[in-house]
């Protein structure tokens, strides 16, 4: 029973009016009465977690327990959340909170994403992921398959397109603002962390109090916990910024492992990619191909550079997009007004005109187009989007089913870095046709008896 948590609707003299209460029953199994904050179990909130738990809270959710594997590190959100209850085994918690809980937030590194989001939808939860939402395509056809059958609320926490700038690019590409799109660029400062190292660290440290290894694990390989780089190491100078200091694998530095993270293309391809996505009715590439600086298989290089190609769609052409990063940009369009361009955006090159985010570059053009309507509503945001959708309206924007193809282009380019070679993809059949060696990467080998 929940009713001890209802809101009861207030007369605007602050007398109590009758209760404004709809029954589970009419709204369906999973689903939360407008007269409720959906409740939510965190997992995995010392890192981004912190600040996800703050929005949802502002949102209209209820905090109602916390699970991290390093209390230490999650100290800051335990008391900003002083109510809700603690774990560290995120099971523990699901089974320990059973209908306390209407929803689970999963904020871990990405190599525990899918064990962690796929419990909480095998549980009957409202589920919501942070970017990427997987970190192999085998494990992102688990979840989407688990929430097709679950029929409940998801979302991803990638930069919604539903907002204002997602919504102006997709309504003036629509109105021919800078004629039909055959290229775009994306580009990303990131790495951010330590990345490019040739080796895994050939020492162990031990294992600081209360953070349990094993767990942070999970699923991987084993290896020996290592806790910080020598002073005399290189590596951590080496990304164009470091915002990760001397940690080797926790807390955040976990990104440029190839066995955890997915490289800069996973922290930062969902967010400038889901505009383009849905401004240029993109589905699955036909070729993408990958060239990397020096790449040593067990961490991601230190700047990558991907090609998209995708067919023409409805009345779009063929269009190409290339990913940079690492400091990599793409060239300078004519018109652009400075010395340099930023270090990240999306710029979009139309056989009329050149498109920087969503502002028009050459100002005639710029004028002609000021009046297309808006006629996309804006969204909210990520939580704001999946609040609606636990109460039964409007899907999220970045639903587990709706993004799956935007988790694809961010999965498919890992890929072509890690194998080296051009990619040419079945979705039907999920493999890559042209590189049989690249097929090991589109699935998780899965350890220590985990399994989806």
């Amino acid at each position: 029973m929940k009713t001890n948590r209802r809101v009861m609707i207030q007369t605007s003299l602050g007398a109590l009016a009758t209760p404004m209460i709809i029954p589970r029953s009419v709204l369906g199994a999973g689903w939360v009465a407008p007269s409720e904050k959906p409740t939510v179990l965190g997992v995995g909130v010392g890192g981004i977690g912190n600040s996800h738990m703050r929005e949802a809270s502002s949102a209209g959710f209820q905090i109602e327990a916390l699970c991290d594997i390093d209390w230490r590190h999650a100290e800051k959100t335990f008391k900003l959340f002083p109510q809700a209850r603690r774990y560290k085994d995120f099971r523990e918690a699901l089974d320990q909170e059973g209908d306390r809980i209407d929803c689970l937030y999963c904020g871990t590194p990405d190599h525990t994403h899918t064990i962690v989001s796929l419990a909480g939808l095998r549980a009957g939860k409202h589920v919501c992921c942070v970017k990427p939402l997987a970190r192999t395509l085998e494990e992102g056809r688990a979840l989407v398959d688990a929430a097709r059958e679950a029929k409940v609320a998801t979302q991803i926490t990638t930069s919604p397109a539903t907002g204002e700038t997602g919504c102006r690019v997709t309504e003036l590409i629509a109105a021919g603002a800078i004629g039909a799109v055959r290229q775009v660029y994306l580009w990303s400062e990131r790495p951010v962390w330590p990345q490019g190292s040739p080796t895994l660290p050939n020492w162990s440290d031990p294992i600081p109090e209360g953070f349990d290894w094993d767990a942070w694990l999970g699923p991987a390989a084993k290896i020996p916990f290592a806790d910080k780089w020598p002073e005399s190491s290189p590596i951590p100078q080496m990304s164009p910024q470091n915002w990760g200091g001397a940690a080797v694998f926790h807390p955040f530095n976990f990104r440029g492992w190839t066995a955890f993270g997915t490289g800069a293309l996973g922290d930062m391809g969902c967010h400038w990619a889901n505009i383009p996505y849905r401004a240029l009715k993109l589905g699955a590439p036909t070729r993408v191909v990958a060239s990397t600086t020096k790449f040593y298989d067990v961490a991601f290089p230190l700047a990558s550079q991907v090609t998209y190609d995708y067919p023409a769609r409805d009345d779009m052409p063929e269009v190409r997009l290339v990913w940079s990063d690492g400091g990599i940009k793409p060239p300078m369009p004519k018109g652009w007004e400075g010395d340099a361009l930023p270090n990240e955006g999306v710029l979009y090159i139309g056989d009329q005109g050149v498109m920087f985010n969503d502002q028009i570059l050459d100002k005639d053009r710029a004028a002609k187009f000021a009046d297309v309507p808006k006629s996309l509503p804006r969204r909210g945001n990520v939580m704001a989007e999946w609040l609606e959708a636990c109460r039964g309206g409007e899907p999220a924007g970045s639903n587990f089913l709706d993004a799956a193809p935007l988790l694809e282009f961010v999965l498919l380019g890992v890929v072509a870095i890690r194998s080296r070679k051009p990619v040419e993809y079945d979705r039907d059949k999920n493999e890559v046709v042209n590189n049989p060696e690249a097929n090991q990467f589109l699935k998780a080998n899965y350890q220590n008896g985990w399994s989806l």
